[in-house]
């Protein structure tokens, strides 16, 4: 069993539990409310409140139902994981390339531990040490099998190179113009590359990690001054740029990664990277190499990202020793921010135990507790509220949750402890 199916189960129990009476009970305290109420007069669970106001009425089941006490087990799916590592092919990046180069196998490695289904995307010049391009001295970046499938600098079943000469100030622009392939940044151009959105799953999990010893250029940061009537590039155009004319020259960048045109392709994405960062609390100051030499800047753009989605971030001055810790530190973020699957297999009832559709309930076990979802009539039903449905209210072989509850499931499910229960023998809860 994988690390996250241990705890990700689906218990087909009466979780809240039942009384010697046979009253429901939560940790041994008897429900004396009904829907407006609570566990010895308590109020209900209305969950934990958001941004956007107070999460809709969760309450628990009714008191009058009999519960099953039978327990069976089917595994809850975690859905796929991409990572999308942008590293800057400058001639100074030469011993960061080499730990790439050496540690990227043991880097995948722990993912697939996981039990993750993973894919690895490399933004990166191919090649084996330094080489030329157009009459300019670069390094390339070499995976060596087996992720790099049977030879070294080679692709493989997880791990997909795509060629991009990455400029040491622009990897954020190239993001942008490559993934969206507008003017400058197709294949044959000098910023551009060959298409790699398709090679991005619309399931799966997005994690970007760059390395660089220099930052993405912004119009408060950048050489010269951006023109007064383009959009803007600052340190959060990954997400928000509008797309159109590149402030710093004559080519066009696409939108950025949270905007319309990729709908819900990157979101909950994550962003980490080593850099040249030196303070935790001071984002303008660089760090240091053994030698005393600074890097050329301290990555405020990177620093933004990173803390604006959780990431995680290495000191690209500690050399060969930051990559051990930073391979496992992504590793880590990225399985435990990969999503939980909302649609789940729906197994038979326990032995002795003719189905009823009209007494099953689902209950979140989270975070905040535990939270009993209504059941709706279909997709059509869920709107912006909390429920499940059945994929056949007759015969069912799934259970889905509404939009409002995976999302609700996804917050809450953060550990092996957390899972969500299929309960059998008690009323339906319905909207």
């Amino acid at each position: 069993m994988t690390l996250w199916s241990k705890g990700l189960l689906l218990a087909l129990v009466c979780a809240i539990g039942c009384g010697d009476d046979g009253r429901i009970t939560r940790d041994g305290v008897p429900f004396d409310g009904g829907r407006d109420g609570g566990f010895d007069g308590g109020p209900p669970d209305f969950g934990t409140p958001t941004d956007s106001g107070p999460l809709p009425d969760r309450s628990f089941l009714p008191p009058d139902a009999a519960c099953a006490t039978a327990v069976e087990e089917a595994e809850v799916e975690r859905l796929p994981v991409d990572i999308i590592w942008v590293v800057d092919n400058s001639v100074s990046m030469e011993p960061a390339i080499t730990q790439v180069n050496a540690g990227l196998n043991d880097f995948a490695a722990l993912i697939a531990a996981s039990g993750l289904d993973y894919r690895v995307i490399m933004l990166a010049l191919r090649g084996s040490g330094e080489i030329s391009v157009g009459g300019r001295s670069r390094y390339g970046v070499c995976i060596p099998p087996p992720l790099a499938g049977n030879s070294s600098c080679g692709d493989g079943t997880r791990f997909f190179q795509v060629e991009v000469d990455i400029h040491s100030t622009q990897p954020i622009e190239q993001i942008l113009g490559t993934l969206g392939q507008t003017s400058g940044y197709t294949e044959g151009m000098q910023h551009g590359s060959a298409p790699w959105r398709d090679l991005l799953r619309p399931e799966a999990t997005k994690t970007f990690v760059v390395v660089t010893d220099d930052n993405s250029r912004t119009c408060d940061t950048g050489p010269g001054s951006c023109a007064g009537g383009d959009p803007p590039l600052t340190v959060t155009s990954l997400e928000d740029f509008p797309g159109g004319p590149n402030p710093f020259n004559s080519r066009q960048l696409g939108p950025g990664i949270l905007t319309a045109e990729y709908g819900d392709l990157f979101d909950g994405y994550l962003f980490s990277g080593i850099y040249g960062w030196g303070s935790e609390a001071n984002p303008d100051v660089l760090c240091m190499y053994p030698g005393g030499d600074e890097p050329p800047s301290s990555g405020l753009t990177y620093t933004a990202l990173v803390d604006r989605t959780g990431g995680v971030r290495a000191q690209i001055c500690s050399g060969a020793s930051a990559w051990a810790p930073f391979f496992d530190s992504v590793a880590t973020a990225v399985t435990g921010t990969s999503r939980i699957e909302c649609t789940l297999a729906f197994p038979p009832p326990p032995d002795g135990m003719a189905l009823d559709v009209d007494r099953v309930n689902v209950t979140i076990r989270g975070e905040s507790g535990e939270t009993t979802l209504p059941r709706v009539d279909g997709a059509g039903a869920c709107g912006a509220g909390d429920g499940w449905h059945y994929d056949d209210p007759v015969s069912p072989s799934e259970v889905t949750l509404c939009p409002a509850s995976c999302d609700f499931a996804r917050e809450q499910i953060t550990d092996t402890s957390h899972g969500i229960s299929v309960l059998f023998g008690c009323e339906t809860i319905l909207i």
